[in-house]
């Protein structure tokens, strides 16, 4: 299935990364202009190589997503060229697993809330106002299965992931009635290079793949995903 987001001004943070490359070509793919951040300049190349005859279509951003300023700059500066953001999508995120609670470093912590927690939280106050303005908008946050599945090892992780699906639910109910509607993915482990490299003898048949993650949020950006609001919508693949 298909969405026409022609003439939609989509930001995907981190829209060069695993996740975030298919999503952000999916949405070029429908017609959207698509602003990514990005922190290699050689990730943000092959994506623009990868856009094709849609890389017009295409701003990116190399921006400290977790720098409150950074992020509030760039956000004004696609109001002030576009006129305003039509939907948001983070596929920031960090990952730390391996040692119990008492074994782990808060430093760990603490990198774990700044990627997974911290870094929504930018993005939507500095974007959420402009949504206000237009009387519509759509965010869509990249959590994690391990937000409600929480396992040994990785209390970090799931700590951090199951806060940010909390204050996006709680964000939808500020929003309520105000046409800005406020979704979670919560992807397993996704097929991705890194990921088949880390776990070389997993199944990856079993993993979702980006390309089918990134479906999921178009359809909830989309107009016809209209219904569904303060969901956290599981995206398991096979596992």
């Amino acid at each position: 299935m298909s969405w026409n987001f022609k003439d939609q001004r989509v930001l995907v943070a981190g829209g060069t990364g695993g996740l975030g490359r298919a999503v952000s070509l999916a949405f070029l793919g429908e017609g959207a202009r698509v602003f990514v951040t990005y922190r290699s300049d050689a990730e943000f190349a092959a994506l623009k190589k990868d856009a094709g005859a849609s890389a017009g279509l295409l701003q990116g951003y190399r921006v400290d997503v977790t720098d409150e300023a950074a992020v509030q700059a760039m956000v004004e500066k696609i109001v002030a060229g576009h006129g305003g953001v039509d939907a948001l999508v983070n596929t920031v995120g960090g990952y730390a697993a391996g040692s119990p609670l008492w074994e782990t470093e808060p430093e760990v912590l603490e990198k774990m809330l700044t990627l997974n927690l911290r870094v929504g939280h930018l993005l939507a106050r500095a974007v959420v106002p402009v949504m206000l303005g237009q009387k519509s908008g759509a965010i869509v946050n990249v959590a994690a299965r391990a937000a409600v599945d929480h396992a040994a090892g990785a209390f970090a992780y799931a700590a951090s992931k199951a806060a940010a699906v909390a204050m996006m639910d709680s964000l939808a109910a500020d929003l309520k009635g105000t046409g800005v509607r406020v979704n979670s993915v919560l992807p397993s482990i996704i097929d991705t290079e890194v990921n088949r490299k880390a776990m070389p003898q997993a199944d990856f048949a079993k993993w979702p793949k980006p390309e089918e993650i990134a479906s999921v949020i178009l359809f909830l950006c989309s107009r016809e995903g209209r219904v569904v609001d303060g969901a956290a919508v599981p995206v398991y693949g096979g596992q």
